[in-house]
């Protein structure tokens, strides 16, 4: 058996997790380098530096370190969303791989941004509340690429976990209320600063879940994520659909499940000229007929084109669970992530073309 420098014995079990970490760490490297290609970076310079740094004519004084530049900095933060790393998984990641420093555009003999420094430059982006029109921006590129948004629309939503809290139920009861826990302030603790006061528990199919939803909207034709919005777990599917509805699609179907069906929503979606097609419900004493589970069947084959996205997020992009505290930095984390599987889908939408061409 192989020992390892420090002397100790290597075990097929150590062989076989650093076997694991080179394969991850190679998908991950073929990943950014796909993805360093096609996205126009520049493009989102003058927004990413209007709250960023001073530039350097404004600065009070050219001593120290120049400060990172914007387009750097949000190109340091994708893989973060891509791949759900921590920051200070990141800053590993960009000090170890060259893959990473690549994308980065950076030399062996650069620095690199440290983990609190990437916190500190999301907290800027989060404050901002830029995210979506960055998000914005991206969708606006491929739509002239080529990625209109087709074949209709396909809404649907997603629970985004975060680390569960440990409340009394006279706490949950006051923080529902909007006030902060009677003692929460006092203390050499603050612990305001260390609880999510904005996440809400929820149940699915009877298990309870406690976070935040990830509203999205997706085209049927490319699979890309076109509108979003997020809000508390609590927060019913249906209640947002006006918020997702993308009218920039060239067809005029929308397609969800039984969730969303309700006579308020059949209005809505009538008015501006959407044709639904969301499930049908039936109940105990109006069953559906055997025409309209056919029609069930028929939807849900289409509907289940959205399950990529969060199938993708879920599990190609290292987990959903959020490493934040609060809504406002909830919003930031998953429009970075619907915005990193969007140039992730890109780069799968290119090869493809490429392949036919």
């Amino acid at each position: 058996m192989a020992q390892a420098r420090d002397g100790r014995q290597v075990s097929f079990a150590d062989v076989a997790a650093e076997d694991r970490q080179r394969k991850l760490g190679e998908k991950r490297g073929r990943h950014l380098a796909m993805i360093g290609e096609p996205v126009p970076w520049e493009d989102f310079r003058p927004v990413l530096e209007a709250v960023w740094r001073k530039a350097g004519d404004e600065r009070k004084s050219p001593a120290g370190r120049k400060p990172w530049d914007a387009v750097l900095m949000f190109k340091a933060i994708v893989p973060g969303a891509l791949y759900n790393l921590s920051d200070e998984a990141l800053e590993h990641e960009m000090g170890d791989r060259l893959t990473f420093m690549r994308f980065l555009g950076l030399g062996l003999e650069d620095r690199i941004p440290d983990a609190t420094t990437v916190w500190l430059y999301r907290e800027r982006l989060a404050r901002a509340g830029i995210v979506e029109k960055l998000f914005g921006m991206f969708d606006t590129f491929l739509r002239e690429r080529g990625y209109q948004a087709m074949g209709g629309q396909i809404i649907d939503a997603s629970i985004v976990p975060v680390p569960t809290q440990r409340n009394s139920n006279e706490e949950n009861a006051e923080i529902k209320a909007g006030d902060i826990p009677a003692g929460w302030v006092e203390g050499p603790a603050d612990k305001p600063a260390q609880k999510d006061l904005d996440a809400r528990w929820t149940k699915r199919s009877g298990v309870s879940h406690y976070g935040y939803k990830n509203h999205v909207s997706t085209d049927r034709r490319h699979k890309l994520v076109r509108r979003y919005t997020v809000t508390d777990a609590a927060t019913h599917d249906s209640q947002v659909i006006g918020e997702v509805l993308d009218p920039d699609n060239t067809a005029a179907q929308v397609w969800a499940d039984k969730a969303y069906r309700s006579k308020e929503i059949e209005e809505l979606l009538e008015d501006p000229g959407y044709e639904s097609r969301i499930m049908r419900k039936g109940s105990a004493a109006k069953k559906l007929t055997k025409r309209e589970e056919q029609g069930n069947r028929t939807k849900a084959r289409v509907r289940a084109r959205v399950e990529h996205v969060f199938g993708s997020q879920a599990n190609d992009m290292g987990g959903t669970l959020l490493r934040s505290i609060g809504a406002m930095r909830a919003r930031t984390q998953i429009g970075l992530r619907n915005l990193a599987y969007n140039m992730r889908r890109l780069t799968h939408l290119e090869t493809a073309a490429a392949a036919t061409a």
